[in-house]
């Protein structure tokens, strides 16, 4: 798969303010522009709009849970009716199963290696589409 496709879908337990979610990192910071576009949600994105938030992160670092809750599969999976939000440039260490806020879930993918010059990042992405800035 290439290294935009590959993500996990994780079930929120609880609401509330999300922990970091890249280790290195002290708090959750959204992708300004560059040359690839722009992190922020509702942005544009070629024809389209964001419907999502990028938030910075370093190539194979650690990607920790923001929340307690459960890994849903993959997101080509079918989506419920439930309050998820889909992670988008991780590799995944599991698919499934019940997860821990800062818990290990997985490491960013290297985007450097395809998209020279782009923040590196990840991106979040609620199931329902709404915005997910609030909560990080």
């Amino acid at each position: 798969q290439s290294p935009s496709s590959v993500c996990s879908r994780l079930v929120l337990e609880s609401s509330g303010a999300w922990d970091t979610l890249c280790s290195g990192h002290h708090r959750n910071r959204v992708r300004g522009c560059d040359r690839f576009g722009c992190g922020a949600f509702n942005s544009k994105r070629g024809a389209g709009i964001h419907r999502a938030v990028d938030v910075v992160c370093d190539d194979y670092s650690v990607v920790n849970a923001p929340f307690s809750g459960t890994l849903g599969g993959p997101v080509y999976r079918k989506v419920a009716d439930e309050y998820c939000v889909k992670i988008f440039n991780v590799r995944p260490y599991r698919y499934m199963g019940p997860i821990s806020k800062g818990e290990a879930m997985g490491y960013l993918l290297p985007l450097q290696e395809r998209f020279s010059g782009i923040t590196s990042h990840l991106e979040l992405q609620m199931c329902d589409r709404s915005n997910p800035f609030p909560y990080i």
